[in-house]
Parts: C-alpha cells; structure tokens; sequence
C-alpha cells in the first residue's frame, strides 16, 4: 500500500507549481496568457534575427512607430471570439517590430562581447519567473498596493530620461538604467497579480494581459544588456 501510494507520488507535478489557491478559471486563464507570452517571445526573437543577420529590414523609426501603431490597434480591436485570430496576429505583429527594435542595442553589445546577449537572457528569465511565482503565491494581493507608486516611479523615470537628453550625465543614465530595472522587475509583480484580478472581475482578454508581461520583460532584458555592456566595456 505505502510503495503504491510512493509510485503515485512519483507522478505528481512539483508542489512548487501548485496553485491550488487560485480558482480553475484563473489557472485556464494564466495558461492561456503565458502561451501568448511565449507566441510573444519566438516573435520577438524571429524580428531581432531579421534585423541582426538579415538585409531584409532593420530596426528604425518607421519599425518603432510600427509596433507603437500595432500596439494602439490591439488595445482598440474589441476582444470576442470572433477577433481573437486578428487580434492574435496584430500581437504576433506588435511583438515582431518590439524585438527588432532591439536590434540596436544588440548590434552595440555584440561589439563588446557577443554572449552578454545569452547573460541578459538568462538573467531576465529568471528574473521574470521568480518574481512571477513569488506574485501567483501571494494571496493577500500584497503587490496590487504598488500600482500608484510604481506609475508615478515611471513617470519620474521618463522625466529623467528626458532631462538626460539635455545634460548628457552618466550618473542620470546610471541612475536611470538602474532605477528603470527595479521599476520594470516590480511591475512583474503588479501586472501578475493584476491579471489575476481582472480576471476573477470577468475580464478574459487573455491577449492584452500578455502585452503588459510582454513589456516588463523586454524592458528588463534591454536593461540589463545595457548594464551589462557598460560593466564589460569599463573592464576593456
């Protein structure tokens, strides 16, 4: 009984991916949006491919504004059953031209050192799963208290960002490089939480919640290149 009981055991998921606290809806729902995600992630890298080793198209203005113009589209799309495939490939879009505007930060970092591209992955991968384990664990909506400082730290942010353009400071880009990457790794926390909210409040639209994850991930990954490529230029 006890070495039947111990097989069976053996077929069990990890208690770390349990998350018997969330209703069946809300885990459907969380399958459906990190599949999204990962739709999100193989488009974003297929756009950074064809600007890197390709002559096909490579990331300016023009592909900027694509994937801001893709974006407003999406939001303005009604979300039904009917839209979901355009909805999906207006994502599939918006994700394409957001990786390949990556491409020149890649294009910096590779003349520095090829594999800090591999690092920053890694380490925005892991970033972004703990925190988004340490959110679905949480069950006294803890990180949903952050929203107002965390819009008003982005705001900030972008203040700063602006005011750099003017004083052209390497402490203000400091400073904003690693201000921006606390910011977008608690937005991580917020947005996961946030998604499970909305969802037990009937809103379903799985696609749109995946670009909120989409951003805090691209936003960590450019970042972290950034920092990454910086600390490795000051060793050389």
């Amino acid at each position: 009984m006890t070495s039947t009981r111990r097989r069976n055991d053996e077929f069990l998921p990890p208690a770390l991916f349990k998350f018997d606290h969330l209703e069946r809806s809300v885990q459907e729902h969380l399958k459906k949006v990190y599949g999204t995600l990962s739709i999100s992630m193989i488009a974003a890298g297929v756009g950074a491919y064809v600007h890197l080793f390709t002559g096909l198209m490579r990331a300016s203005f023009i592909t900027s504004l694509a994937s801001i113009g893709l974006m407003i589209w999406l939001a303005l799309t009604h979300h039904s059953k009917e839209t979901q495939m355009k909805r999906m490939a207006i994502f599939t879009g918006f994700t394409f031209f957001s990786g390949m505007s990556l491409g020149p930060v890649m294009d910096w970092v590779i003349d520095i050192d090829p594999s800090i591209i591999s690092t920053a992955f890694m380490a925005t991968t892991v970033i972004f799963v703990s925190f988004s384990l340490a959110a679905l664990y949480n069950t006294d909506r803890t990180f949903l208290y952050m929203g107002g400082f965390l819009m008003s730290g982005l705001s900030w942010l972008m203040l700063l960002g602006l005011m750099n353009i003017f004083f052209q400071s390497q402490m203000i880009w400091d400073l904003y490089l690693h201000v921006g990457l606390l910011i977008f790794c608690a937005f991580v926390l917020y947005d996961t939480q946030l998604i499970i909210e909305r969802k037990r409040n009937g809103d379903d639209d799985f696609i749109w919640h995946s670009v909120d994850l989409f951003l805090d991930f691209i936003n960590i990954f450019r970042k972290l290149m950034i920092i990454l490529g910086k600390k490795e230029k000051k060793k050389e």
